[in-house]
């Protein structure tokens, strides 16, 4: 992939500003989060050594509460806007592959909408503070997700039923 094509991260992120739940709006498919799963979110919050926990929550097809962690690494030199995620048990994760990337793309001012990506335009999420975006705020971040190269006929919305895991 010649530099043209890869995505271009915030300049910077206030990595305390960005912790605490963000719901998931939209996202291109995944083979670890099915097409039927509802609620989901993120919840990110600061590990005593400085890295990053990630909680995702979500209901799954038939309803039930599924959860996973992960912890995630900020990328030096990146302004806090690149982060490597890992979701694999604590000792696999010194393998190479069981990382993956999470670029901040887009973030509003206020830090209520995040547009997160990986380089590879593989994975995208459309994150907010609420579980309702406004279609137009929606809209313009995506608009920003297709300028940066993703491709978004198979984008999934993200339904909230007002029932979020707990």
């Amino acid at each position: 992939m010649n530099d043209a094509s890869t995505p271009v991260t915030v300049a910077a992120v206030d990595l305390q500003r960005y912790l605490g739940t963000w719901y998931e709006i939209a996202r291109l498919p995944m083979r670890h989060e099915p097409a039927d799963y509802t609620d989901i979110t993120a919840t990110y919050s600061l590990n005593p050594g400085g890295s990053v926990r990630v909680l995702n929550r979500a209901r799954d097809g038939e309803g039930e509460p599924q959860e996973s962690e992960g912890e995630a690494t900020v990328v030096e030199g990146s302004g806090n806007a690149k982060l490597e995620v890992s979701f694999m048990p604590d000792g696999l994760k010194w393998i190479p592959f069981t990382k993956g990337d999470y670029w901040i793309l887009r973030l509003d001012p206020d830090y209520h909408t995040a547009l997160v990506g990986s380089p590879d335009h593989k994975y995208l999420w459309l994150l907010a503070r609420e579980p309702v975006l406004p279609a137009p705020v929606q809209q313009d971040f995506l608009d920003t997700a297709r300028a940066q190269g993703y491709e978004l006929q198979d984008l999934i919305l993200t339904p909230h039923t007002g029932n979020p895991v707990r």
